[in-house]
């Protein structure tokens, strides 16, 4: 079983728990005994803007176990998106600690942020951000292949996430010629490449067609129930329901975390 903890800030942000059921482990890595994959403490984060400076997170705190599917959803303007790009270690955060798979992502140098990002983190964005000029089997091998693994090992495991993610007879296509839920199909397979301790998606549904995205959303799933652990930002409710936990953030705060219904049908943002 796995919980999902947000703690009360000095701002008064909310506190709560739920439980979600883990299968056997799958293409991501094994589910952990229940061990914080995430810990975000006191984070703040303001840009500086032409007329005042955007307080964008303001005391954020999460902590997420191994195994869980937590989605995070909001209006424009939250926070979600900058704390996913300070988990990945994309950005620095102003105040507080960042902790991915027992390892610390604030204050490190870019040479240490990449290696934790290869040994750590997979990153599943919302416009693919897949290279062109490679085929599909190239794209999703590469990661592998920058972390250190040889090629043909690392080409190996790209054709089984391939299969896996049901686009194993695109392997020799390069990502123009598919469609959108193939191209993410694919970046979410070269997001595993490294058997991720934590996948971030980044409205990973948000450039597709409904029913592409209703093939994703059920993807993650699979994948969730397989021990992946997930942090999935987006719009979209039909979308976070298909989390096991759904934390809501206004104003740069995590203000609610509704536990999962009796039924795990989903989570109602009050």
């Amino acid at each position: 079983m796995s919980a999902v903890d947000v703690e009360p800030t000095a701002d008064g942000a909310a506190k709560g728990t739920g439980t979600d059921p883990v299968d056997t482990p799958g293409p991501g890595g094994p589910a952990g005994d229940g061990a914080d994959v995430l810990v975000v403490d006191g984070v703040r984060k303001t840009f500086e803007a032409e007329n005042a400076p955007v307080r964008a997170l303001r005391g954020a705190n999460l902590r997420v176990p191994a195994g869980d599917f937590v989605a995070l959803m909001g209006p424009s303007g939250c926070g979600k998106s900058t704390l996913l790009n300070l988990v990945a270690g994309l950005d620095a955060a102003d105040e507080g600690t960042i902790s991915v798979g027992g390892e610390l992502v604030t204050g490190r140098t870019e040479d240490e942020l990449s290696l934790i990002r290869r040994r750590h983190i997979g990153i599943v964005f919302q416009f693919f951000n897949l290279l062109e000029s490679m085929t599909a089997l190239e794209n999703v091998a590469l990661p592998a292949i920058i972390a250190g693994t040889k090629r043909k090992p690392a080409e190996s495991r790209a054709r089984d996430l391939l299969d896996l993610l049901g686009v194993g007879d695109k392997a020799k296509t390069v990502p123009g010629s598919l469609s959108g839920g193939q191209r993410q199909r694919l970046a979410i397979a070269r997001a595993l490449a490294n058997q991720p301790t934590l996948l971030l998606a980044d409205e990973p549904t948000g450039a597709l067609d409904s029913d592409s995205g209703h093939e994703i959303v059920e993807l993650l799933s699979r994948l969730h129930h397989g021990g992946q652990t997930i942090v999935l930002v987006t719009h979209d409710n039909d979308v976070a329901q298909a989390a096991g936990h759904l934390i809501y953030m206004r104003d740069g705060q995590m203000v609610e975390a509704p536990d999962r219904n009796p039924a795990g049908a989903g989570h109602e943002v009050r």
